[in-house]
């Protein structure tokens, strides 16, 4: 089973902090690039923060400075820190393979209050 599978999402209030992580059984893991995406009320998935096989990074510049991903190659994970949160990171979270035909799993659902 390769869906994805998300955790650590909640509710908090403006600024607070989340880390959320995902496991995914794999073959291979390490060396696909990993990313999380986020699906806010009333939009569309968008990728936020993706880890490449060799742990390069990147971001939106939305969440630039605020979130950090990382990835634990020996448990399959990959994880999402993240800091100072504002109302509009409100939504639900995935992470996914970078591959083609990759499965989604279900997410977590983060909510930041006002």
């Amino acid at each position: 089973q390769e869906e994805p599978v998300e955790s650590g999402g909640g509710t908090v209030p403006l600024g607070g902090s989340l880390t959320l992580s995902c496991v995914i059984s794999k073959t291979g893991f390490s060396v696909y690039g990993m990313a999380w995406y986020r699906q806010a009320p009333g939009t569309q998935r968008e990728i936020i923060a993706s880890i490449s096989a060799g742990n390069r990074t990147a971001y939106v510049d939305s969440v630039k400075g605020r979130f950090t991903i990382s990835r634990d190659n020996d448990k399959n994970m990959v994880f999402l820190q993240m800091n100072s949160l504002k109302p509009e990171d409100t939504g639900v979270y995935y992470c996914g393979v970078r591959a083609p035909g990759a499965s989604w799993g279900q997410g977590t659902q983060v909510t930041v209050s006002s």
